[in-house]
């Protein structure tokens, strides 16, 4: 009724045990070092993809608000001649009577 430890006679002499296969301290230390340069590695790849891509946001930046000043200076250099052609051509500049010099003073 018990399991034997040896075979008898016409049985089989192979006997199947279910052993757990583990792994030792040094592998399971060895994993864990591969597995922290593997997370360190990708810290890494990200970190230098976020400054590459802050660079590209800066120069954008600066790029925009030289931009924006140059649009802004456009703008009044616009109103200015405006200006100008506005004054020439307005009713009151039309009545104006040029004058003539009338002499000049000698010393």
């Amino acid at each position: 009724m018990g399991r034997q430890r040896f075979a008898a006679r016409n049985q089989n002499s192979t006997s199947f045990r279910t052993t757990e296969k583990t792994l030792g301290p040094v592998s399971n230390t060895i994993m864990l070092i591969v597995l922290a340069c593997l997370l360190g590695l990708l810290y890494l790849t990200q970190v230098t993809k976020t400054n590459a891509l802050g660079y590209q946001i800066s120069e954008m930046e600066a790029e925009h608000t030289s931009l924006k000043t140059e649009h802004d200076e456009l703008q009044v250099a616009s109103a200015r001649l405006q200006a100008l052609e506005r004054v020439k051509n307005s009713d009151i500049a039309k009545q104006l009577v040029s004058v003539a010099p009338s002499g000049t003073i000698n010393q």
